[in-house]
């Protein structure tokens, strides 16, 4: 599963604001907005995190999972 983290930071690497990942991914602002805060980041349901992921690869990121030695992250494809 994202975390909130993963969301921002392959935003940040793809130079796309809340609005371009809404847009891109047909999950609403509010949604994106709360999805990206600490405070709630599970609340969302599935459909909308596979949106969000799916937007965010086909605009050139990976996203790394957790593993024994490392957290979770992000990289870009190009």
């Amino acid at each position: 599963m994202l975390t909130s983290g993963q969301i921002r930071a392959a935003r940040a690497l793809l130079d796309w604001n809340q609005q371009k990942l809404a847009e891109e991914s047909g999950v609403s602002l509010a949604t994106i907005r709360r999805i990206e805060s600490d405070r709630e980041p599970d609340r969302t349901t599935s459909p909308n995190r596979e949106a969000i992921q799916r937007a965010l690869e086909n605009g050139g990121v990976s996203f790394i999972p957790k593993d024994t030695r490392s957290g979770e992250g992000v990289r870009m494809n190009r």
